[in-house]
Order: structure tokens, then C-alpha cells, then sequence
């Protein structure tokens, strides 16, 4: 029976069909294993196909040719061995109702001559690469003719391995880089004119076409808009994208932008901060333009857009990538009609970033993400249903008394201050990360679902809670400031003085950052209009280590608009009053010299420390101390440390109560401790 609801109407890609415009479009999360898609790849998008993707494509930047390194845990689908454990993931996801595509190329330019074989890297031409630092040796004819081969020999393993079809990517690496005037600089036949640069282009996808047959699916990811003067420009992308599909091409995947930079790639992928499905009107365009299907994904996050998407005519297939990362399941919910149920994208980037950080992707707010093999994505109930207190209201707080809600337990949530959301609701005045209210306000709402009680200033005292009849006690007080770095830093502020408010600081102001992270960067934001110069300093070899290159691009951008000076490299000695003013004395680990800054208002930004007064108060009275046990705590299982048989209560802390850390450590801390309660 057909849905009357158009994001949910099915779509018929050449030969197959979709059960809905719904895709998770290619992205390499790298969960590779060995550069093969294991159990963890695989297991990453059978749930997406059980949660009801019409379309699921893996191996974003899969690679075809062993020369090509891969450069962030990228698929290398040049082995035979990947064709078997293609089989299984296919088959699997097949069983589940969803399509499931790769994406193919070969990196070129784009990855590292330091990784993997260290073969140099390879181009058009000789080029530098500035994201993995690669100077580039230009291509030999005959390694086009070896290339050539290895994608129509890697698009037969992809067949083999009963993919519903490949899509070729051409924004960026090296099949784009003969087409786009911006790399190609060559003067033998495969440089010049329109012919010659589509020349290599044009054999891959024939080859690909003469390999895998008629009815295969075969498309490409390209950008229709360099959006640089030198570029590729919409009147030629379009020209590309006729001779394409003459050769073989059954759709586009649309992109509009460059990543040749930080900053080209956050605008083609945007983050937080930034307006929702900025390139969908131009997408549109493309689709009235080009004789074949059309797909797009760029920050449509949300059911609505989705949906006006398919319904205004814009695309034939809508890409909602990071939206089924932070919920795998939004379609069932979208047929179900419980969009109020989708745990919300915030645009955090945390996916992309912490593939460099972590070496894969993680969901800011969904620790299941990328752990299906260890983490449910929805909880059993639990066998036996207990009243449990939850003090603290911010993410580790909020995810603690959802997840024990979601296990049957009679659940209260008691925080001190009249809202909810702890840090988040902090991080959140910024204009920049004002989305992350998001990660708040559904757990609230999942939270009243659920029945969980929440009191609001309510300031829980020690006795409340060991004269109650609660069988566990969840302790996710949170931390405070910590700006004890230093001789005199008592003499300075915090980040959260700045961000609420509570002080405005005017004249010239240094922020000391030693703790890598948005914080800082947060403040300067807020500050930066009123003061009269701004000066960020820091320990760390770099600025804000922890923030990622997509979400760091803003940042800089803002950092260059308020003429703030940045100083790397510089540890705080001591801050003293002068004339009046704050002396910072500051020098560089190892070094003889020290630097001395004179500012009317110093900004510390050190994390926090644990608040632990109640759960200090409680431990003794506990059965387990307080102790977790980790081991049972990362394999789901129920805590079993006894310390006093006498005890009354199971005592447990997460979040910033254990230590300074980030929204994904503290909804992860509370998710794998109570789904095992």
C-alpha cells in the first residue's frame, strides 16, 4: 500500500525499486577492518536498513587501486577478498528491505604520500593537497591504463558482491581532476581542451560500463559548481554531466563547492551554525537540467526539509546522512508518524571530526551509533523494575533517566536549578552551537514520555536520599570551573562567567585555553564585540586541537574578523596585578624566556572539576561504594561489586562527576551503565 506521504512513496532507480526517498548516502565512517567491510561495517548499515532506508551506500571514498592510499579508514574494494564480506552485508541488508550501493574512486591527490605503502600520491598534474599534505606526481599514460582497469575490476567485485549498483566520486579526487581547468594543467592529450580532460574520465566510466553490463547501476557524486572563479563553473559541470550520462551514468548525487580547503569543504558540508540545506534550491536546478535521477545531501536534517524536498520536485532521492547517524531509525518513525521520536541531528560534526580525533565516527548524542555490535540501539526492559533517583539534569543526567525509563524503572530526576541541560544549555548561547538545545530538549520529551519525574529546584540533600526506598542512585552532578592553573589565576574569570552573562568583559582581554575544546573559542565569540582586543593563548601546539576542521573553519573565520591575536605554544606561569591591570607572565615548555602580557580582564579555560559532595556523602551507605566495575560496564552487563552487605542502595556517577569531558562521554557513560540496570 502506497504512502500518501511523499518522502515515504517509492522511487524506481533504473531496475530498482526503492520503498522510499529516504538515503544514507556514501561516507566512510572508517570501520574498516583491515580496509574490508567486517562485522562492524556491516552491522553499522543493516541497522539502518532495519530502521527503513529505502537506500544505504557505504564506503564513501572506497578505493579501487592499491596506489591509492587511503587516507581515513577508507574500504579498499581493490581486494578479492571484500567480495564475501560484501555478500554478507548485502544480503543482510537486502533482507531488511534496503537497497545498498558503494561509492568508488581513487583518492589521486587527495590522501597522504606517508601512509599505508608510502607510494607517492598521484594527479592530473603536480599538485599540493592541502588537507593530507601531499605533493603529487602527475599521472604516466599508462597508469591510466592500469586505473582504468582497476575500477571496472573493482565494480565487478561490487557486482560479485551483490551491490544494487556503484556511484563514481568526482568532486575532489582524481576523475574530477582532469575535468576541472583548477588541477588539470597537462599539454598532451588529456589536458587542454573539453574533449581532452573528459578524456580519462570518459574511459573509466565505459569500462566500468562494459564490465558490469546494462542493467547495473552505475552514478556519480560531482559537484555542478566550484563556486571559484578559476573553477568548474554550472555551464561546463552541465556539459560534464551530458557526456556522462551518454557514456553509462544512471544518476547524480549534487554537490555544489570545493574541498581543497577547510573552509571550501565546510560550506559544501556545512556544520552547526550554518543554514539548513543550503544547496538544495541549486540542486533543483540541476535535476531540471540533466535526463537522469538526482540525489542530494547537505545538511537536510530535519523530516520537514526532507520531505519539501521530494515534494517541490528539488531532488528524486533526499540524503539525510547525519540524520540516520544520530537516529538509524527516522524513516520507521517518519511511516509511523512519530517524528517527535527522532533523536535530532544537531549538526555537531562529531561524526566527521572524530574519524582524525578517534579514528572512527560517533553520533555526539548517539553512543549506539557505530557500536551496534556492543550498544542496542533501543533497550530491554528490564526484569526487574526499581526506583531509582537521578540527580543532575544535564546530558549524563538526561540520557541516565531516559535509558532507565526506557527499562521499565520508576524513575526521578532531581536538579538544582530551575532548567535542564547542565553544560549544554551554556554551550548553547552561542549562536554558533545554539542547535545543541536539541540533544536537551528530546530527552526531556522522551523523558515525560516515559513517565520519569522531573523536579526542578530541587536541591537534593544527603539524607533525602538515604532515608528514600531508591534501589540505585545515579550521581551526574556535573563539575565547575577549574582555574587553578597557575600562580595568582584566582585573579582571573571562566568561560561560563562569559557565556552566561554574568560578566561583560570590555578592554583588551586574554583567554588562556588549556583545554582544547570549543569553550574558548565560545567565549571569544561573545566577548570579542565589547572588548577592545582579544589575545588567545595556549599551551597546546595548535589552536583548539579538540575542535574539528569543518566546525574550526568558523571559528577562524570569526578569530580573523576580531583582529584576535593567537599565541601557541605558551604555558601560564602567573597572573598578578600591575598599575591597575593583570600581568600574565607565560613561556614555552623547555624554554629559558618568558613573555609577559598585560590585559584588563584574563579568561581561564581549564574544564572542569567534579562536583562530588553528594556522592561523597553517599558512599558509605552504598552497597557497592560507588564502584563500577568497567570491565562489566563496556559488555552491558549488570554491576556486581559488593562492598557492604548492609548497604541500602547502588551507588553510580557519570558524566563530568568522574571527570572533564566531552556530550558524547557522558551520554555514553550513562547509556552502557543503565541499560544493563
Amino acid at each position: 500500500m502506497q504512502s500518501a506521504d511523499p518522502l515515504m512513496s517509492p522511487f524506481t532507480l533504473k531496475n530498482i525499486t526503492l520503498r522510499n526517498r529516504i538515503v544514507s548516502t556514501s561516507h566512510e565512517p572508517a570501520y574498516s577492518e583491515d580496509g574490508l567491510p567486517g562485522d562492524r561495517y556491516r552491522a553499522y548499515h543493516v541497522e539502518k536498513a532495519r530502521g527503513g532506508v529505502g537506500l544505504t551506500m557505504i564506503g564513501g571514498s572506497a578505493i579501487v587501486s592499491p596506489e591509492s592510499a587511503p587516507a581515513f579508514g577508507n574500504l579498499q574494494l581493490f581486494k578479492d577478498e571484500a567480495v564475501p564480506l560484501l555478500r554478507r552485508l548485502t544480503d543482510e541488508v537486502h533482507g531488511h528491505g534496503a537497497a545498498v550501493m558503494t561509492q568508488l574512486t581513487h583518492l589521486g591527490h587527495r590522501t597522504s604520500n606517508y601512509t599505508d605503502d608510502w607510494l607517492p600520491a598521484l594527479s592530473v598534474s603536480a599538485l599540493r593537497e592541502s588537507a593530507h599534505r601531499a605533493f603529487t606526481r602527475p599521472a604516466d599514460r599508462w597508469d591510466l591504463e592500469r586505473i582504468v582497469r582497476d575500477f571496472a575490476d573493482t565494480a565487478v567485485r561490487c557486482q560479485e558482491g551483490g551491490l544494487d549498483g556503484i556511484e563514481l566520486m568526482a568532486y575532489g579526487h582524481l576523475l574530477d581532476a582532469f575535468w576541472t581547468p583548477v588541477r588539470n594543467r597537462r599539454d598532451d592529450e588529456y589536458g587542454g581542451s573539453f574533449e581532452n580532460r573528459m578524456r580519462f574520465p570518459l574511459q573509466v566510466v565505459r569500462a566500468i560500463r562494459a564490465a558490469v553490463g546494462e542493467e547495473f547501476v552505475v552514478g556519480v557524486r560531482m559537484t555542478f559548481d566550484e563556486g571559484r572563479s578559476d573553477g568548474l563553473r554550472t555551464d561546463e559541470a552541465l556539459r560534464i554531466a551530458h557526456a556522462l550520462t551518454a557514456a553509462g551514468i544512471d544518476f547524480f548525487s549534487v554537490i555544489k563547492g570545493f574541498m581543497d580547503t577547510d573552509a571550501g569543504l565546510a560550506r559544501m558540508i556545512p556544520p552547526m551554525g550554518t543554514p539548513a540545506a543550503p544547496h538544495l534550491a541549486f540542486t533543483g536546478w540541476v535535476k531540471e537540467n540533466v535526463d537522469v535521477p538526482v540525489m542530494h545531501a547537505a545538511k537536510i536534517g530535519d523530516v520537514a526539509t526532507a520531505r519539501y524536498a521530494i515534494t517541490e520536485g528539488l531532488v528524486d532521492l533526499v540524503g539525510m546522512t547525519r540524520a540516520l547517524m544520530a537516529d538509524p531509525h527516522l524513516p520507521n518513525k517518519v511511516a509511523a508518524r512519530q517524528t517527535d521520536r527522532i533523536r535530532p541531528c544537531v549538526g555537531a560534526n562529531m561524526c566527521i571530526d572524530s574519524i582524525y580525533s578517534s579514528g572512527a565516527a560517533y553520533c555526539v548524542h548517539n553512543p549506539a551509533t557505530g557500536r551496534e555490535l556492543r550498544l542496542p540501539q533501543t533497550v530491554r526492559k528490564a526484569a526487574e523494575p526499581k526506583k531509582v533517583a537521578v540527580v543532575g539534569g544535564g546530558p549524563a543526567g538526561l540520557e541516565a533517566a531516559r535509558t532507565l525509563a526506557e527499562r521499565g524503572h520508576e524513575v526521578v530526576l532531581l536538579e538544582a536549578n530551575p532548567s535542564l541541560g547542565g553544560q549544554i544549555a551554556l554551550a548553547a548561547k552561542s549562536p554558533r552551537r545554539r542547535d545543541l538545545v536539541g540533544i536537551v530538549d528530546w530527552r526531556i520529551a522522551e523523558c515525560k514520555r516515559l513517565g520519569v519525574d522531573l523536579e526542578l529546584n530541587h536541591f537534593v540533600e544527603p539524607d533525602e536520599l538515604t532515608h528514600g526506598d531508591f534501589r540505585v542512585i545515579v550521581v551526574a552532578t556535573g563539575g565547575l570551573p577549574d582555574v587553578d592553573v597557575a600562580e595568582g589565576s584566582h585573579l582571573a574569570i571562566d568561560t561560563w562567567d562569559v557565556m552566561s552573562g554574568a560578566v561583560k568583559p570590555t578592554g583588551d582581554v586574554l583567554v588562556y585555553d588549556d583545554h582544547g575544546g570549543h569553550q574558548a573559542l565560545d567565549a571569544i565569540e561573545i566577548l570579542a564585540p565589547a572588548a577592545a582586543s582579544v589575545g588567545l593563548i595556549t599551551p597546546e601546539r595548535t589552536i583548539s586541537p579538540d575542535v574539528g576542521a569543518l566546525t574550526m573553519a568558523g571559528y577562524l573565520q570569526m578569530l580573523a574578523e576580531h583582529d584576535v591575536t593567537m599565541t601557541p605554544a605558551h604555558r601560564l606561569i602567573r597572573v598578578e596585578r600591575s598599575d591597575g591591570r593583570l600581568k600574565a607572565t607565560f613561556a614555552v615548555d623547555g624554554a629559558r624566556r618568558a613573555i609577559e602580557r598585560y590585559a584588563d580582564t584574563i579568561v581561564i579555560e581549564h574544564g572542569t572539576l567534579p562536583v562530588t559532595d553528594l556522592y561523597d556523602a553517599l558512599v558509605d551507605a552504598s552497597i557497592n561504594s560507588g564502584e563500577i566495575d568497567t570491565r562489566e560496564l563496556v559488555t552491558l552487563s549488570p554491576q556486581s561489586p559488593i562492598h557492604n552487605q548492609d548497604g541500602r542502595f547502588r551507588l553510580y556517577r557519570v558524566g563530568d562527576a568522574v571527570s572533564s569531558r566531552n556530550i558524547h562521554a557522558a551520554v555514553l557513560d550513562s547509556f552502557r551503565l543503565c541499560s544493563a540496570i
